[in-house]
């Protein structure tokens, strides 16, 4: 029998993701697309592991209601023996843990990975990889950054497969209205609450969360609950934005109040400052 998680397991953790979709605001057709994916998933003669191991990841797509992107979230499952989506919704998050799963990274390094990068995902690391922000971090410079970007390269082929949207991104207009959406709505209070595991000795439910869906790009949201944004006091500034599109992984970024420079005290899109600068230079 192939390794990775029963196909009950992996069914039961769609379901709550379901619940905790439905429960935290998304809408309604993505809810119910997690539920009957779960009903697939049950309905199956052998675990998703086996089918992966003979057919590949188009064996899990040809699936009934398994489309590209809850086919990643079941490869994932079956690889790791975690989902970082369901993690995240339920405050569970810990990205130091996932980078450490890279060869060559160790918890130091992987610490400051995430607190220089805001990053929480691997694809998130990816794309740091590739576009030279690895290398800002201490202690990786451009060997270790080269090493570090071949092993998620082959990680990444392995669990996520290739899609034709894998890189692809959202304008910064359309992230920078997803972070003032959550803001305002945050600040109104009508957002459902988490209780982070992280820095939060007593599992208080203080963290929003929004899932939204606009074009073509679903869209979750919350405050960072990262170490830095603690002791910077940031916790109510840092917006971490995940997004993805049906048939691309899922990636992230995080938005700020610049605090320095030309864009002194506007919303800015780490990463993307240079089309910051051109989105308001515009207006």
């Amino acid at each position: 029998m192939a390794g990775g998680l029963s196909r009950d397991l992996i069914a039961d953790r769609l379901d709550e993701a379901a619940e905790l979709l439905e429960a935290q605001g998304a809408n309604r057709f993505r809810v119910r697309a997690y539920r009957m994916a779960a009903d697939t998933v049950r309905s199956l003669t052998e675990d998703p592991a086996e089918i992966l191991a003979r057919d590949g990841f188009a064996g899990l797509t040809r699936l009934p209601n398994i489309g590209d992107r809850l086919a990643r979230a079941i490869d994932e499952m079956c690889a790791t023996g975690r989902w970082g989506q369901l993690e995240r919704m339920r405050g569970e998050a810990e990205p130091e843990e996932v980078f450490q799963s890279v060869p060559g990274i160790g918890p130091q390094t992987a610490r400051a990975i995430h607190e220089t990068l805001h990053a929480d995902t691997l694809e998130a690391l990816e794309i740091a990889a590739h576009d030279g922000r690895l290398e800002d971090v201490p202690g990786i410079g451009p060997r270790k950054a080269a090493a570090i970007r071949a092993s998620l390269a082959s990680m990444l082929a392995r669990r996520g497969r290739q899609g034709p949207d894998d890189h692809a991104e959202p304008s910064v207009a359309e992230l920078l209205a997803v972070d003032s959406d959550y803001r305002q709505q945050a600040k109104a209070g009508t957002l459902r609450k988490i209780a982070p595991r992280r820095f939060n000795p007593g599992g208080e439910a203080w963290l929003p969360i929004l899932h939204t869906d606009r074009d073509d790009w679903s869209y979750t949201a919350l405050f960072s609950n990262t170490a830095l944004a603690h002791d910077l006091g940031r916790t109510d500034d840092w917006v971490v934005i995940y997004f993805a599109r049906d048939r691309g992984r899922e990636h992230s970024r995080t938005v700020v109040t610049e605090t320095r420079g030309p864009l002194e005290g506007r919303r800015v899109v780490r990463g993307r400052e240079a089309e910051c600068r051109a989105h308001y230079f515009a207006e």
